[in-house]
C-alpha cells in the first residue's frame, strides 16, 4: 500500500492531525512488528494499542489511527476515528477495491490453512497470486492479509476463520470472493454452536459476499452442505479418486488420469489437494502445473507436519488445532501408514461444551482400530473418558496419561520412544500447547 495521511482521512472520513502529505506504505497493529512507514493501528483489546504510539512511532511508524475516546497529544501524526478496528477493515475493504484481485475465500472445521497453501501453490503457476500470511482469518487479520499485499496481485487466495454466527457473513462481504470453498463441517467450536447443522449453517455465511456470478466449492459427501439452497453455482469435489497410495510422508493419488503425489498423509489431504486443484482448473491452470505445484507446496507449520528427530523417529505433527472428525481422519490415516511400531499423542479437544465427554469417549474405538502400540493421553478429557476404555483392551504399561502441565514429563518418555523409521503422531488443540513438545523433540 501506498497512501497519503490525508488520503487515508478521505476514505476513512475521518480527522488527521500533523503534515497529512506523510506516505503510509504498510499496517501493522502491534508496536512490536513496526517497520519504517508503517500506520500503527491502535486497536482496543485485551491490551489498549493507545499505550503503545510512541513506542510504534519510534520504531519508525509514519502515523497512527486512533479513536477519538483516547487523548492524544497534537504534536503526533495521527488520524482519528470512532472506531479503530472498523476503520481498519474499511481501510481494508478500499485497498481490495483498488487492487480488485480475483478472491479464492477459504473455509471449514479443518484443513482451510492446508487448502490455502495448495490453493496458492497451484495458483500462483499461472497468476501473481498473495496469500493469508499464517492464520490471519479473523476480523483483524483478514483486513491485514488485503492490506499487505501488493498492487501487482492478481489473485487473492484468502482464509476465513469463524466461530461463531455472523462472523463469516462480515469476513466474506469484506472480501467479496469470486470462488468460495468449505474443506469440511467438524464439530470445531461446537460448545457455541450446540450442533454440526448450526456449524454448517454458519459456514454457508461465506457466501453472502460470493459474487452472484461465483462459485461455492463443497465436499460432494457431506449432506450438510449439499442438500443446503444457495443462490451461487456450486460444485462438489472429491469424486472420482483414482488409486491411492500412503507412505510415512507422501500420498500419491490419481485425478483426471492424472497422478498426484502430495507431500502429506490422509485422505482428508487427499480432499483438501482435490478442493485446491478445483479452484485451479476454474481459473484454467493446467493439470501437470498443479502436479508440479502440490509436490512441493509451502505448508504453514504444524499442519500435518511430518518431522524427524535425531534417532530417526518419524513424527507427524497436527498440533494447531483438534476435532473428532479431524481425530479420526488423521487416526485412519495413521493405521495406513507401513511402520515397524506407531504411537499416538492425543491432547484434550477443546470448545466442545457439554457433549466434550461423549466426544472424547466416543474415539475410544477409533484409537483401538489404529492398531497402534502405545498411547499417550494429555488432559482431563481424554484422561476421563477415553482412557478407561483403552486399559481394557491394552495393558496398563502401555497407556499413558498426563495432565496439561506435564508436559516436560511427557517430552521425556517420548525422547527414547521408538527406533529409526517408528511413527509418532501427536494431535491436540493448540490450547495445549503440544508445538512445545514437537519442537523439544527435533531440537
Amino acid at each position: 500500500m501506498n497512501y497519503s495521511m490525508k488520503t487515508i482521512g478521505t476514505i476513512l472520513s475521518a480527522t488527521t492531525q500533523g503534515n497529512d502529505q506523510i506516505k503510509v506504505t504498510g499496517v501493522a497493529f502491534n508496536s512490536r512488528d513496526v517497520k519504517t512507514g508503517d500506520l500503527f493501528v491502535a486497536l482496543v483489546a485485551d491490551s489498549d494499542g493507545h499505550r503503545y504510539l510512541q513506542d510504534a512511532l519510534d520504531r519508525g511508524a509514519t502515523a497512527v489511527l486512533v479513536d477519538d475516546n483516547h487523548a492524544i497529544s497534537e504534536a503526533l501524526p495521527a488520524i482519528i476515528v470512532k472506531d479503530t478496528l472498523k476503520a481498519l477493515q474499511q481501510l481494508a475493504s478500499y485497498h481490495r477495491q483498488q487492487i480488485n484481485p480475483k478472491v479464492i475465500a477459504i473455509t471449514g472445521s479443518n484443513g482451510k490453512t492446508t487448502t490455502k497453501d495448495m490453493t496458492s501453490a497451484i495458483v500462483s503457476t499461472g497468476f501473481k497470486t498473495f496469500k493469508t500470511p499464517d492464520n490471519f482469518n479473523n476480523e483483524i487479520g483478514v483486513p491485514m492479509t488485503l492490506l499487505t499485499m501488493s498492487k501487482e496481485t492478481e489473485v487473492l487466495v484468502v482464509e476465513l476463520g469463524m466461530d461463531r454466527p455472523g462472523q463469516l457473513t462480515m469476513l466474506s462481504q469484506l472480501v467479496q470472493p469470486d470462488v468460495a470453498i468449505i474443506t469440511m463441517i467438524g464439530e470445531a467450536h461446537i460448545e457455541f454452536f450446540k450442533t454440526r447443522a448450526n456449524i454448517a449453517k454458519a459456514k454457508l455465511e461465506i457466501t453472502s459476499g460470493l459474487k452472484a456470478e461465483g462459485v461455492l466449492f463443497i465436499p460432494f459427501d457431506e449432506p450438510l452442505l449439499t442438500q443446503a439452497v444457495v443462490t451461487q453455482k456450486v460444485v462438489r469435489f472429491g469424486q472420482d479418486i483414482g488409486a491411492v497410495e500412503t507412505a510415512s510422508d507422501h500420498t500419491n493419488f490419481v485425478y483426471q488420469n492424472t497422478r498426484f503425489a502430495i507431500p502429506l498423509i490422509g485422505g482428508y489431504n487427499i480432499m483438501n489437494a482435490l478442493a485446491a486443484i478445483s479452484a485451479g482448473i476454474l481459473l484454467h491452470i493446467d493439470l501437470k502445473n498443479a502436479v508440479q505445484a502440490l509436490q512441493t507446496f509451502d505448508l504453514t507449520k504444524n499442519r500435518t507436519e511430518r518431522l524427524v528427530t535425531a534417532r530417526g523417529v518419524i513424527l507427524i505433527s497436527d498440533v494447531y488445532n483438534s476435532n473428532p472428525t479431524a481425530v479420526a481422519a488423521v487416526l485412519a490415516t495413521l493405521k495406513a501408514i507401513p511402520a515397524q511400531h506407531k504411537y499416538v499423542v492425543l491432547g484434550d479437544m477443546l470448545e466442545l461444551g457439554e457433549q466434550a465427554n461423549e466426544l472424547h469417549a466416543g474415539l475410544g474405538q477409533k484409537v483401538l482400530d489404529a492398531n497402534v502400540d502405545g498411547v499417550y493421553l494429555v488432559g482431563d478429557l481424554f484422561n476421563q473418558n477415553m482412557a478407561p476404555i483403552l486399559k481394557t483392551q491394552f495393558k496398563s504399561s502401555d497407556v499413558h496419561q498426563y495432565t496439561t502441565d506435564q508436559l516436560a514429563e511427557l517430552t521425556l518418555d517420548l525422547q527414547t520412544l521408538g527406533e529409526a523409521g517408528d511413527v509418532i503422531l501427536l494431535k491436540a488443540s493448540h490450547g495445549i500447547h503440544l508445538e512445545n513438545v514437537v519442537n523439544a523433540l527435533i531440537e
